[in-house]
């Protein structure tokens, strides 16, 4: 009888044991509404969309602030031990919080959205980086926006309906953005598509909306540029009489206005078209406040500047 006992008790905690294996080591008790914390505003940005009433969402990066660049203050760091889930985007994009996202990773839930994307949708840059700006092809950030949903759904199955009913209202909307970017674009004559950027953060609107990107830095903007990549930049706006360029609101602009210096000097008039968000949303509670209010600005000005 004891045998049975004692193969009862086995059979019993052995499933226990398997399910504790499978989660993040010390997991603390989970909140309800979930305690999210994003590092950029777009991905944020999803998960208010996704979580609705479930989820309590932080995000690290404001308005302005740059991901390639940003560290982590005290305060940052409290965010992350005070959140049950933390999504962030992932391919190197957060360069120098990399580690401190690895080493959370193991205590609790850290999803980056773009990881799970296949290496073919991906674009690669210098030195064979992979490009992290997934967010500026509209039908991949569908694809980031279905990450965040399995994600909730398998975290607080309970609400799993919920999930997915937001996420399939939400797609209806980007899906709608997608199409708008592709009109707007399509509408600028072919040899004027030209997107002349501080840093190259573009490149998968330039694939996803049939747009020739430059960019005077590469996609990261630790990067350093030089007088030769000036000069070049010039020469390519000089010589195909390119009507503007474009700053960026997380990137000084001090490098574009060189540029525009540069071919005026040469007797090519450009001017600066507008200032497009590229790593970061805008304030809250302006049009480019959210995700489809920044991309439709960024068509918006490119388009009126080009056409």
């Amino acid at each position: 009888m004891n045998r049975i006992r004692a193969s009862l008790i086995v059979l019993f905690i052995l499933p226990l044991l398997f399910i504790s294996a499978c989660q993040p080591a010390n997991k603390k008790e989970t909140h309800y509404p979930l305690r999210v914390t994003t590092t950029t505003g777009m991905i944020a940005d999803i998960v208010k969309n996704v979580g609705g009433k479930h989820v309590q969402v932080t995000s690290l990066m404001g308005p302005g602030v740059d991901p390639h660049l940003f560290k982590a203050s005290q305060g940052d760091l409290q965010k992350l031990d005070d959140a049950d889930l933390i999504f962030y985007n992932g391919l190197h994009l957060e360069g120098k919080m990399v580690e401190i996202l690895k080493k959370i990773g193991k205590t609790k839930f850290v999803v980056a959205v773009a990881d799970h994307l296949p290496k073919s949708k991906l674009l690669t840059a210098e030195k064979d980086q992979l490009d992290p700006h997934i967010w500026f092809d509209v039908q991949l950030w569908m694809e980031a926006t279905n990450r965040v949903k399995h994600t909730l759904s398998q975290i607080d199955p309970q609400h799993r309906q919920d999930y997915e009913r937001q996420t399939q209202q939400y797609l209806e909307q980007l899906e709608q953005l997608h199409e708008y970017a592709r009109r707007q674009i399509g509408s600028i004559p072919k040899g004027q598509r030209v997107l002349v950027t501080a840093h190259d953060a573009f490149g998968y609107f330039g694939r996803a909306y049939d747009m020739e990107v430059v960019g005077l830095q590469g996609i990261n903007t630790t990067s350093e540029y030089g007088i030769a990549d000036v000069s070049g930049l010039v020469d390519l706006l000089a010589s195909r009489k390119i009507k503007a360029v474009f700053v960026e609101s997380s990137v000084p602009k001090r490098s574009i206005e060189a540029v525009v210096q540069g071919v005026r000097q040469r007797g090519h008039h450009v001017r600066i078209g507008g200032q497009l968000f590229s790593d970061a949303m805008g304030e809250a509670g302006t049009p480019a406040g959210n995700y489809i209010g920044m991309v439709r600005h960024n068509v918006d000005v490119i388009t009126e500047a080009l056409k």
